[in-house]
């Protein structure tokens, strides 16, 4: 379920994004439907119990309408990841921003869309409630955890990549895969602190305040070892090119001294 997806408005209408033609926006929200029915199905009687054909009978659609929105089953739950991935990677990529601050950026975004949804509801502890229910039921159900597995995995290879080219290294370097490991691992400590927040006795802006807060905690310790990693981005390219041109020069003058020294240890 994608919490960030604009919602129905007082007149029942979502709110088009700029620019959105007539086509796009029923696209969105048959898409978004879909997303809807199906976790409201899946919270009612359990992931499999409830078959494709199923969702796409109560949204009037056929299942192959519902395939060509969602590849899997499991995405019809789990879309929200899709963006997430989409955001990290313009995040990570933008010169002059550090990872950390972009990755908080991002988790920022998807807690304010999460406590807006929330504050927003006629019952907002309700609401809470059904939040929990769907953390339970990805973690109550092996094939949702293995698909989120499978996205996560995806977010390691994205942001190892981008931290790789940044650094001026390979993507299977150890300094950018701990680096992506440990950028992920902010997404783990917001689920977590979302989990033991939304206990229905806090405000939206109550839970929006201490998850952030958290989460500001953890980045603080990661971005005290991400300091360590070279970051070419953040510096202009005649400076990083002169630098590079400096530390090749070194690194010949050194191995010419050490092919040197043996000839200087025969005339000896």
């Amino acid at each position: 379920m994608d919490w960030t997806a604009p919602r129905p408005g007082r007149a029942g209408q979502a709110a088009a994004p700029g620019g959105e033609g007539l086509r796009e926006r029923k696209k969105r929200l048959l898409r978004q439907q879909l997303s809807d029915t199906a976790t409201e199905l899946f919270l009612e009687r359990g992931f499999d119990a409830v078959r494709v054909a199923e969702v796409a009978a109560a949204c009037g659609v056929s299942e192959k309408t519902v395939f060509n929105y969602f590849p899997t089953k499991e995405s019809l739950i789990l879309d929200r990841l899709e963006a997430t991935v989409a955001a990290l990677r313009a995040g990570l990529a933008r010169p002059g921003v550090a990872p950390v601050e972009a990755a908080v950026a991002i988790l920022d975004g998807e807690l304010e869309a999460m406590t807006s949804w929330l504050a927003g509801q006629p019952d907002p502890a309700r609401a809470a409630a059904a939040v929990q229910r769907f953390g339970a039921l990805i973690r109550a159900t092996p094939s949702l955890r293995a698909h989120q597995s499978d996205m996560m995995d995806q977010f390691a290879a994205v942001a190892a990549g981008i931290l790789a080219a940044r650094a001026g290294m390979r993507a299977q370097d150890p300094e950018p895969q701990i680096a992506a490991a440990g950028l992920l691992g902010l997404w783990r400590v917001q689920a977590l602190s979302l989990s033991r927040c939304l206990d229905g006795t806090r405000t939206p802006d109550q839970v929006r305040a201490a998850v952030a807060a958290d989460v500001r905690r953890a980045a603080a310790l990661l971005e005290t070892g991400l300091r360590a990693l070279p970051d070419r981005a953040a510096r202009p390219r005649s400076a990083a090119a002169g630098q590079d041109r400096g530390q090749a020069g070194e690194d010949e003058g050194g191995r010419g001294d050490a092919a040197v020294q043996p000839e200087q240890a025969r005339g000896e």
